[in-house]
């Protein structure tokens, strides 16, 4: 059995993961500090740079953001279909986009010292026991599932996801989820995926489309499990 116990300032988050009495877990998160993979802007493309394969994009911060070709969507679309196809070259990024133009992308990677962060236009949204791919049509599971459980898994969670569109991959800590369970998760990233596309037309370019969960609010989506007896928050 396990407590959960939060300290909450406006300056720092520190939650620590309790079992028999002794701490197991300690995460602490800074508001300062707190950083920015995983959100959502809507970006404008200021530079492209053909012999780099890549472009900066202004998502509003200090610094311009950059995006490698190999992490634009169409690039990676045309990746796997070249799959099938040796000796197919990828789209240069020339093609793909072009100076002035806005775009919905993520943070991959925070900025560190004079480098700005690096992005993606190839979308991923967690859930509790699922990742949403908007863009995709994969179903995947987890790798730390053991491979005899994976199959069942995979054939479960597509006759859950149906013609709907969009990608999933089953997270570890849903294994043993329920098909209420998941779906329910199903129906919550899709909503998620909607408001991010009705704000990426009514917001304008630099504005954050959508913020990554803080530490309390991920620890009440991925650490509460049945063995929790009491979450305390001060």
């Amino acid at each position: 059995m396990q407590d959960i116990l939060i300290n909450w300032t406006p300056q720092e988050t520190r939650v620590a993961v309790v079992e028999h009495g002794a701490v197991q877990d300690l995460h602490i998160e800074r508001t300062l500090e707190r950083g920015l993979v995983g959100n959502i802007y809507a970006g404008k493309v200021v530079r492209v740079l053909p012999g780099m394969q890549s472009a900066f994009i202004d998502i509003g911060l200090e610094r311009a953001a950059f995006l490698h070709v190999a992490d634009v969507q169409q690039a990676a679309d045309a990746a796997r279909t070249a799959g099938s196809n040796p000796g197919t070259p990828p789209p240069p990024i020339e093609r793909l986009v072009f100076e002035g133009q806005t775009m919905t992308v993520q943070v991959i990677k925070d900025p560190i010292g004079t480098k700005g962060a690096r992005l993606s236009t190839q979308i991923s949204i967690a859930g509790r026991l699922l990742v949403f791919l908007p863009q995709d049509d994969h179903i995947g599971v987890s790798q730390k599932i053991p491979t005899e459980q994976r199959d069942a898994l995979r054939q479960r969670l597509q006759s859950l996801v149906g013609d709907q569109g969009g990608g999933f991959i089953l997270r570890t800590n849903a294994e043993d989820s329920t098909d209420a369970e998941l779906g329910e998760d199903i129906a919550y990233l899709r909503k998620t995926w909607s408001r991010i596309k009705e704000a990426s037309v009514k917001l304008p370019v630099q504005s954050v489309l959508h913020q990554d969960l803080t530490l309390l609010q991920r620890v009440l989506r991925d650490m509460v499990l049945e063995t929790t007896q009491t979450i305390r928050l001060d």
